[in-house]
């Protein structure tokens, strides 16, 4: 009897729990650059003029005459080089996937679809609340907003001490900044910077040989570490499913203390 009870009580607890979850929107990683881009401008304008007059004059013992001929001509030169620096903004619409998947799993969030940012005024990309009151994010309790901060990718050829063979290797790391928003209070409820890693490596044992490395395999495993560590430490700051999940231990002990009392006072 005590089983049956505490299985349906858990099981009834379960389901509430489900239907409390807090929905969150997951924005694509956004990203912004600094980027330069070399010009040169050249104008070349001339401008020339001619002029000739002629004189001449008879009379009954001589002739004279005289002829003058001028020009001139002008030259404008100009050219002017550098470099045009401005910032590139935009959305990575990758990684993503893995982040929502590892958040399903742990059954502490609901995720809702995100409306993805086709604006051409990206100067507002970053303005999470702007975007909220624009209804970006239909249905959402919360969004947590990522952006990237540092991608470095690496390609490196390390020889084998005591062989000719030679270690090629592909590997990348990207770190991000999240944070979770209300999206009715605009409180923030959560920041942190996770990271995401992958490598692939073969073994070249000709010297001629060539590495043919997996740049899938590398963004797979990123994508895959990225999402575990957003994952837990979104739940190390925000998980209102441990409270409620505390305060429903405690009412299934005491029910059923309860009722074990009240069959022993029946006996």
């Amino acid at each position: 009897m005590r089983h049956l009870l505490a299985a349906l009580f858990l099981a009834l607890s379960t389901v509430a729990a489900a239907q409390q979850a807090p929905r969150i929107a997951v924005t694509d990683l956004a990203y912004e650059e600094q980027v330069a881009r070399y010009f040169q401008y050249t104008r070349f304008q001339g401008k020339s003029s001619h002029r000739e007059s002629e004189r001449y004059a008879d009379s009954d013992y001589s002739s004279r005459g005289s002829a003058r001929s001028s020009g001139r001509t002008e030259i404008d030169y100009e050219s002017i080089s550098g470099d045009i620096v401005y910032i590139d903004r935009g959305e990575l619409r990758k990684f993503t996937a893995d982040i929502k998947g590892e958040m399903l799993k742990s059954g502490v969030y609901r995720v809702v679809q995100a409306k993805p940012y086709t604006a051409k005024d990206n100067e507002k990309l970053y303005d999470v609340i702007d975007r909220i009151k624009k209804g970006y994010f239909p249905n959402a309790d919360y969004v947590l907003f990522g952006s990237i901060t540092s991608v470095e990718p690496r390609r490196e050829l390390n020889p084998i001490q005591g062989s000719d063979a030679i270690s090629a290797s592909l590997s990348m790391e990207l770190v991000a900044e999240f944070s979770l928003i209300d999206t009715k209070t605009y409180e923030v409820k959560a920041a942190f910077s996770a990271m995401g890693e992958g490598q692939d490596m073969r073994l070249l044992k000709d010297p001629g040989q060539v590495a043919h490395l997996s740049r899938g395999k590398v963004m797979r495993e990123v994508a895959q570490s990225l999402g575990v560590d957003v994952a837990t430490q979104l739940e190390e700051q925000f998980n209102p499913g441990a409270a409620r999940r505390a305060r429903g231990d405690r009412y299934r002990e005491e029910t059923i203390e309860r009722r074990e009392e009240r069959i022993i006072e029946y006996r």
